[in-house]
């Protein structure tokens, strides 16, 4: 069934029994419905980080610096989709089980606009990061499509269709290793090429979810309007946007600064030891599109054991990555160092860079779980406020240690912002599950 026509019907009645059988609570329903979620997650991880390793051996610093930096302002451009229109789709659904023509044309309309403005914010960036300008801009487009996607990717996890998402997922991924992989054997690799891959990439994973959607997607109709709008804004998605930006500022603050302050290739080092914790920051990012939903269907319906074993859930999963990409880091300094480290990145820097990484997505890890079932509660104003102070804590730790320290101590900053998030989470967590329990 087509993902438009799903939208205007009851969700019971627009899923497989495969979809079914995945919101079971046994042991294999669990297990299958996040090993499905995961798949495209994990999919991409392996793409990107098979094409870090490529621009790092084959790009001059500089240009590493810069896609890495790509690497980390698309998907913020995605995570305000999410908040955006993620969040309260989500909501609809998960409150009425259906969404009307008008609502779905109005979040389809204001996705077409956050898909130009990605366009046009992602090509001021790398244009200004050194970027050539018909490279600028085909990364602009790229980051473009990628929002359009993170929409689509959201409205399927939020119908209970996880396998289109991960469909879009892993067809994103074949495309990218095999276009990458092309012009590596062809010698023909430069960041022009590279862009082209990334842009045939998104199209590509954008089109998965299917022509009705991508008709609705470009031609919204007369139904719905950006005004219309407007209450959900009021109401809902300021504050889970506040929170976005604010959690960016405090787990990226770093990117940002290094990259226009010491310029992209300072950066490089950082990038370097954040690659073997890709992963944990994929899955981290991608999970909560399946489990937000189903922790605020839970919650619509108070079973709140139920939401509150989904928490369980997420975190150990989230933790069973996070112990996979650290042995995965292991293997890779003891025994082929020779994969992360390149002419003029010194050892012992990649070593305490990969050991920051592993202790910043440690603690994303613990609190992910719990900011979800918060979202899911629609408690968006004490998360942002949390991430207020965090994200405060995060970019001045981070500037102070940038200038008085340098770029590997940056990290550090990092850390102490996601401390403070952790203990706030964490607090607002306990507060919420006791009042529900």
């Amino acid at each position: 069934m087509p993902m438009i026509a799903a939208a205007q019907a009851a969700i019971p009645a627009g899923r497989t029994q495969l979809e079914r059988w995945l919101e079971t609570g046994g042991f294999a329903g669990t297990a299958a419905r996040y090993g499905i979620s995961a798949l495209g997650p994990i999919s991409i991880s392996g793409a990107h980080f098979f094409a870090s390793l490529v621009f790092l051996h084959e790009l001059a610093p500089a240009e590493f610096g810069l896609f890495s930096f790509l690497l980390i302002v698309v998907p913020f451009c995605m995570s305000m989709t999410g908040a955006l229109l993620g969040a309260s789709i989500t909501s609809s659904l998960a409150l009425w089980a259906r969404v009307n023509g008008p609502e779905l044309s109005t979040h389809l309309k204001i996705s077409l606009v956050l898909g130009l403005l990605a366009t046009a914010a992602v090509t001021a960036l790398m244009f200004a990061s050194g970027a050539h300008v018909v490279a600028a801009l085909l990364l602009g487009f790229f980051a473009g499509l990628m929002t359009l996607r993170w929409f689509a990717r959201s409205f399927a996890y939020a119908l209970q269709l996880p396998a289109r998402a991960a469909l879009s997922d892993v067809a994103y991924s074949l495309l990218l290793v095999g276009g990458l992989s092309a012009l590596w054997f062809m010698r023909a690799l430069n960041v022009e090429t590279a862009s082209i891959v990334l842009l045939a990439s998104a199209a590509l994973a954008l089109s998965m979810f299917g022509t009705d959607y991508l008709k609705r997607q470009f031609a919204p109709g007369e139904e719905g309007s950006l005004a219309a709008y407007g209450p959900i804004w009021r109401d809902l998605t300021r504050w889970s946007l506040l929170g976005v930006v604010l959690t960016e500022l405090t787990a990226n603050a770093h990117a940002y600064l290094v990259t226009f302050i010491s310029g992209p290739k300072a950066f490089a080092l950082l990038a370097v030891g954040s690659l073997v914790m890709r992963p944990v920051s994929l899955v981290l990012s991608a999970l909560p599109d399946l489990e937000r939903p189903r922790m605020a269907r839970e919650i619509a319906a108070g079973r709140f054991a139920a939401a509150f074993k989904c928490v369980k859930e997420f975190r150990t999963a989230a933790g069973a990555i996070w112990l996979a990409a650290v042995g995965l880091a292991g293997v890779i300094l003891m025994w082929f160092p020779h994969v992360l480290l390149k002419r003029g990145y010194d050892a012992t820097d990649v070593v305490i860079a990969v050991g920051a990484w592993a202790l910043i997505m440690a603690l994303r890890a613990l609190r992910t779980p719990d900011s979800v079932l918060l979202q899911a509660a629609r408690e968006f104003q004490p998360l942002a406020g949390a991430s207020k102070r965090s994200s405060i804590i995060s970019v001045v730790a981070t500037l102070l240690l940038l200038l008085a320290a340098g770029p590997l101590a940056s990290l550090g900053g990092i850390v102490a912002g996601e401390l403070a998030m952790l203990a706030s989470t964490l607090s607002l967590a306990r507060r919420w599950k006791q009042a529900h329990a």
